[in-house]
């Protein structure tokens, strides 16, 4: 039997008022959008929740059907499902609201994601979403049944298939998904920072001496990775045990769980000394091979398997089997995380055998590994490959050894991004890419400026000596914008953990697609790179080399209607149209809309606690933002012990008033004083208020605030920035250009003396300059 913390609850009994039975099928009408087919020749089907699929307990679904031929048509509020009982499928949906039948198959799919990028170079085929630009899904659940816990095979043999006929409400569509295969849990706040991570080996004191230089030079990080040297690597030196590697990849020194105590000699003492310095720690595992006779732990494991230690005889890893699964934990892991380890790396790349018929050992992995992380009222997390529907129930995804290249760079937006049409929002990537490729400054700080604004920024390479992804290894220049972007990922923890709790209680990804919250624009669907970086900000990283003509590089942006402002470089846009933005090697389109509030927080080091000082960004408009915080590592939050903290913001004319209000819930978590620290990014000057007394106006005003009482502020009379004089930006944008003096002169001509914009605008068109040029002046005309 398993330990019962390892027992996943489910609800898989659908109503009985929602289930239709016919010869050789069974039809579950879930949602009006949502029908469940089932294809078995016996009519034996299935009840049990299984791998992908947790709770089919919808409430009743109004719906009639009436038999034409062989067809079933199947009429709820929504549709009318056509079921062709000759064919046994749902062969087309019709659509009342757009008065359309739509074929059922995935060819409009907007695509979902895959197991892996090793040794991947560039874009690649992706496994289907949920979501469909026809309003037509199809999934099929082909997993194994999870009884009590238990993994057991499918009885007979069935098809088992999802429609999902939501059309453009992408929402509903994820949350009924959510809702059928368990909702995204809340990661631990230490896992938004920056993680650093090297496939090296490392020794203790080599790991320390890093860790101190990264304090020195004020580069926060939060995670503390250690590949697989950790342990025993070459076995057969060490122990003359001769064992035989299967193959060149996956030999005898992968699998191990014994501390190499030639590199770590006092393993326990440099864990402490990790979380002494605010790390938390994960060691990488490949568990493929068992339990072998040399490790420290193989006379316990082997009694507790029934197997008598003198043998020597190896205990097989059996992932199916509960009795190694418990004593896998008990015996081999929980010892280590009682000495400091907060998470393990699943590193699995052998295959899908098991003992147990259809049972991917991977998922198995990822599911019981990060039940058993949950034990004692913590929050699990795990660093895994993806492995199937319903992999959000294990995050953190580790996306695998992609090679280094700009097209790597120029897909892996794109691929995070629709990992949400399959609820899959946590992806971790090696930033800066792992192995082969080629060498290149500013590849590496493109890549970190997408990780600081991805899910997760985790720095990882191969062990080549010469592929560092430190700061240090790269130009000066480089390396002063690597370590600003480092620290701005550190400050945005209380902004992304917002966005964590509402992904965990809304459904909504920290990273999304652009035709998530515009799903009727077709511009929305042009910008596969781009996406909301929570609920104030949109980012549009630039995946390709700078034009050395001017030293810009250009990305298209798509805005929906409204004001939106660089948080970088201030330039304010009004959206509705498509841009084609240009920046530097410091910068990146990242956009705040109109009304945004962004906290920041003011910790020391690599501290990530509830900040005592906060920075807010503000930006005119009219919005309200709730900052969530708790303590970051247990589920006492389900039990009320969290903090919300509502910031308003209303611009009237040339009034604007912001409040800071009281905070609600368990004020224990922070501070009962706070410093703010209140930027109001596009405001000039004007007369301020501070719960009604007038104080002189600074670009930046501190306050301490009584967080059961919060605080009104006021600015009247207020001057808003703009985007300045054009004709000087435009000036500025072709001095850049790198090319003789005299052809630049004679090029410039006339366009020096135009000071109208349209006319400008059209002159700048008309030149004789690059267009990489052009494109750059042009955004400053718009």
């Amino acid at each position: 039997m398993l330990n019962r913390h390892l027992i996943a609850v489910t609800r898989p009994l659908a109503n009985e008022k929602n289930v239709l039975k016919g010869k050789g099928y069974r039809i579950t009408v879930l949602t009006p959008s949502l029908v469940r087919v089932e294809i078995q020749k016996d009519g034996i089907f299935t009840d049990s929740a299984t791998q992908y699929i947790w709770n089919r307990d919808f409430p009743a679904v109004e719906y009639t059907y009436e038999t034409s031929g062989t067809n079933v048509l199947i009429n709820t509020e929504n549709h009318i499902f056509n079921f062709n009982a000759s064919s046994k499928k749902i062969t087309h949906v019709f659509f009342a609201d757009a008065d359309k039948w739509v074929t059922c198959n995935n060819s409009g799919n907007l695509g979902g994601t895959r197991r892996t990028l090793d040794m991947k170079k560039g874009k690649v085929k992706l496994e289907n979403g949920i979501l469909s630009k026809s309003g037509v899904a199809v999934l099929e659940d082909d997993g194994i049944l999870l009884v009590d816990g238990k993994l057991q095979a499918r009885k007979t043999k069935e098809r088992d298939i999802y429609v999902f006929a939501y059309g453009r409400n992408y929402r509903e569509a994820i949350n009924d998904y959510f809702y059928m295969t368990g909702s995204t849990p809340l990661l631990p706040r230490y896992v938004l920072g920056n993680w650093w991570s090297r496939y090296h080996k490392y020794t203790q004191d080599e790991y320390k001496n890093l860790m101190i230089r990264f304090e020195k030079e004020n580069l926060p990080f939060t995670v503390a990775t250690i590949d697989m040297d950790w342990h025993w690597t070459k076995v057969n030196e060490k122990f003359g045990t001769n064992y035989k590697a299967r193959n060149i990849l996956q030999g005898v020194g992968w699998t191990g769980y014994s501390w190499n105590t030639d590199l770590f000699p006092d393993y326990k003492g440099f864990l402490k000394w990790l979380h002494d310095k605010n790390y938390h720690v994960t060691l990488n595992l490949h568990p493929a091979d068992g339990i072998r006779s040399f490790e420290e732990m193989y006379p316990e494991m082997a009694k507790s398997m029934g197997i008598n230690p003198e043998t020597k005889q190896d205990i097989p890893f059996d992932i199916a089997d509960d009795n190694f699964i418990n004593n896998y934990f008990d015996i081999v892991h929980h010892p280590y995380e009682n000495d400091g380890v907060d998470f393990w790396w699943i590193d699995w790349q052998q295959g899908k055998k098991s003992t147990l018929k259809d049972v991917d050992p991977l998922w198995a992995l990822n599911h019981y590994h990060y039940m058993d992380n949950c034990r004692n009222g913590k929050r699990g997390v795990v660093l895994s490959r993806y492995c199937g529907i319903g992999s959000h129930r294990y995050p953190i995804g580790f996306s695998g050894d992609y090679n280094v290249s700009w097209k790597s760079l120029d897909f892996q937006p794109e691929f995070t991004n629709r990992a949400s049409n399959i609820g899959y929002d946590w992806w971790s990537h090696d930033i800066g890419g792992h192995m082969l490729g080629y060498y290149d400054d500013e590849m590496y700080l493109r890549w970190l400026q997408y990780g600081v604004f991805s899910p997760l920024n985790r720095l990882h390479s191969s062990d080549f000596a010469l592929q560092g992804k430190e700061p240090w290894k790269h130009s000066e220049t480089v390396r002063k914008i690597a370590g600003d972007y480092l620290r701005l990922r550190h400050a945005l923890i209380p902004y992304i953990y917002t966005a964590n709790y509402i992904t965990h209680t809304e459904n909504r990804a920290l990273c999304e697609p652009m035709y998530f919250s515009y799903p009727n624009k077709k511009g929305a669907y042009s910008v596969p790179n781009q996406y909301t970086f929570g609920s104030e900000l949109i980012v549009c990283p630039i995946t390709e080399k700078i034009n050395k003509k001017i030293n810009l590089a250009k990305v298209k942006v798509w805005l929906p209607k409204g004001r939106y402002t660089d948080i970088f470089t201030g330039q304010i846009y009004e959206g509705g149209k498509t841009i084609i933005m240009s920046r530097d090697l410091e910068h990146m389109p990242v956009l705040a809309k109109e009304g945004a509030i962004i906290p920041l927080a003011e910790n020391k080091g690599n501290d990530c606690s509830n900040p005592k000082c906060l920075k807010l960004l503000i930006y005119r408009g009219n919005n309200s933002y709730t900052l969530y915080e708790d303590d970051g590592i247990t589920t006492n939050y389900k039990n009320g012990k969290f903090l919300n903290t509502e910031y308003k913001i209303n611009e009237n004319g040339n009034n604007i008033k912001f409040t800071i209000c009281p905070a609600e819930g368990d004020r224990t978590l922070v501070p009962s004083e706070r410093t703010y620290t209140l930027c109001f990014k596009d405001v000039v000057s004007g007369k301020l208020f501070i719960n009604g007394t007038e104080r002189e106006f600074n670009e930046e005003i501190t306050l301490n605030v009584d967080t059961s009482m919060g605080i009104d502020v006021e600015i009247t009379e207020a001057i808003y920035k703009d985007n300045g004089n054009f004709r000087e930006h435009v000036n500025v944008v072709f001095s850049r250009y790198q090319g003789g003096n005299l052809s630049k002169a004679f090029r410039y001509i006339g366009i020096d003396k135009i000071t109208d914009k349209e006319k400008l605008r059209k002159a700048v068109k008309r030149t004789a300059f690059p267009r990489c040029v052009k494109i750059a002046a042009l955004e400053k005309l718009l």
